[in-house]
């Protein structure tokens, strides 16, 4: 996992220097790379980086609609445990699969990348649009 800052952008590690790989619904691998605060005029994002080589091209390719039932685990089984282990808030959760590592906010157009977006609600997880 990586840790480094930007303007308005901090991050943090997940506990340990790896988290390893997170069981998600559909089998694929995911793997927590990072996670990303990014303080916006819009409010806080809270993103959460994932390493999902299953994504990428392949008989065993992992489509969007599949991968989006992943991320909605991911923002529930991690995503709000570490905020509350960690004290944060935010206003939105941003969760990403690559099918390899990349550099945040730098495109890449060899690499599969999947978003979505979530709000913190209650204790679960609402779906957001962008």
């Amino acid at each position: 996992m990586m840790l480094r800052q930007m303007p308005l952008l901090f991050a943090l590690l997940a506990g340990a220097t790896s988290a390893g790989a997170v069981e998600v619904p559909s089998g694929q691998q995911a793997e927590l790379h990072e996670v990303l605060i990014d303080a916006q005029a819009g409010g806080t994002y809270l993103r959460f980086r994932f390493l999902t080589p299953q994504i990428g091209t392949g008989a065993q390719q992992f489509d969007f609609e599949l991968a989006g039932v992943d991320m909605m685990h991911l923002c529930e089984a991690v995503a709000l445990p570490y905020m509350a282990e960690h004290g944060l808030s935010g206003d939105k959760i941003v969760i990403s699969f690559m099918e390899r590592i990349t550099e945040f906010g730098q495109p890449d157009p060899d690499v599969i990348q999947y978003f979505e977006s979530f709000r913190p609600q209650n204790g679960t997880c609402m779906w957001d649009e962008f």
